[in-house]
């Protein structure tokens, strides 16, 4: 029988999302709602191999459900991956006197919080919190919907200079091995080409693609490419081959960067965050441990942490193929 749950911590590791300070704001709302002491852990897992935990309570997290990034900051920490440092961090959890953990980030955060429950057998819950919607199990992350509206206005006002210029624009947007930002957002934003990790489709096709597009009156154009785009070069090497087969266009670059992590978060990425700090909380109330707090259906889940790190939804055949009839 698991030993009743008085004090809970938090923490937010890797790359920051849009929506963090909303879910930590709903785990300590909620303790305080439940009765339960919270404390939050500074520096994601390096903090608490350090000790660098604070007490929270209600009024600790007034005002942070609008702001971006993490107040509770964020770090990746190669000590945490040796027993050393995890044994650290575990003495620094028994002197806070905290009885679990929730951790708010991606796939790099829940497998450290597997390996940690492994070894000790102390209660971790996951909160998924990723721009890239790269986690299985759940429908959608902390972040995702933010950063798909910086990135389509963001391409809007870069359209603006193309239209203007007969210009053809590649924009850079995250994504290192999933497309959901580049297939949607181009989607979106109405881009002619979405080069994605999930398949290759081939320069040459982008190539025909552009001569096509140009003969049907297209006097500019935007290509989609997420950094993970497997077409074999970098997008200034794939501007320069453009460059090289196709005439009547000028050829500009924009790498939209970490841009798209910052900014306010979304209603939807508030609401998300959220449900999903109040579902992880009652998780662990109800004697649940090692698993992610998600959302189907519009309904918040449980999903093993093991599966959650498995990687995120099978691509969608049908969001190319839409893609690519109303790019025509």
């Amino acid at each position: 029988m698991q030993a009743k749950i008085n004090k809970i911590g938090v923490l937010t590791s890797g790359g920051d999302a849009p929506g963090m300070n909303a879910a930590i704001r709903a785990v300590v709302r909620s303790c305080a709602f439940h009765g339960v002491e919270c404390a939050g852990i500074f520096r994601g897992y390096q903090g608490l191999i350090e000790g660098d935990i604070e007490e929270l309570n209600a009024r600790s997290v007034k005002n942070v459900i609008s702001r971006g990034g993490t107040f509770l900051k964020s770090a990746r920490s190669k000590e945490f991956m040796t027993k050393e440092g995890r044994q650290k961090a575990y003495d620094h959890i028994k002197k806070s006197g905290l009885d679990a953990l929730v951790v708010i980030g991606g796939d790099g955060t829940f497998t450290g919080g597997l390996i940690f429950n492994s070894e000790f057998n102390f209660p971790i819950i996951g909160i998924p919190a990723t721009i890239d919607n790269d986690i299985k199990g759940t429908d959608y992350t902390i972040g995702y919907d933010t950063a798909l509206n910086t990135v389509v206005e963001a391409i809007d006002k870069i359209r603006d200079t193309a239209s203007s210029h007969n210009r053809l624009f590649l924009v850079e947007v995250m994504g290192r091995d999933a497309g959901d930002i580049a297939l949607n957002s181009g989607i979106g934003a109405g881009a002619e080409e979405i080069l994605i990790p999930e398949e290759n489709t081939g320069v040459d096709r982008l190539i025909d693609s552009l001569k096509k597009s140009k003969k049907s009156g297209k006097t500019s154009s935007i290509i989609v490419v997420a950094e993970g785009d497997k077409s074999g070069k970098n997008i200034f090497e794939l501007a320069e081959f453009i460059e090289e087969n196709l005439d009547d266009y000028e050829i500009r670059v924009s790498v939209l960067g970490h841009i798209q992590r910052g900014g306010s978060p979304s209603c939807y990425d508030r609401v998300l965050a959220s449900k999903l700090g109040v579902g992880a909380v009652d998780a662990l109330l109800n004697g649940e441990s090692n698993i992610m707090v998600g959302i189907h259906h519009q309904q918040v889940v449980s999903v093993p942490l093991k599966t959650a790190i498995q990687g995120g939804a099978k691509f969608d055949k049908n969001l190319r193929r839409v893609a690519d009839i109303t790019s025509i």
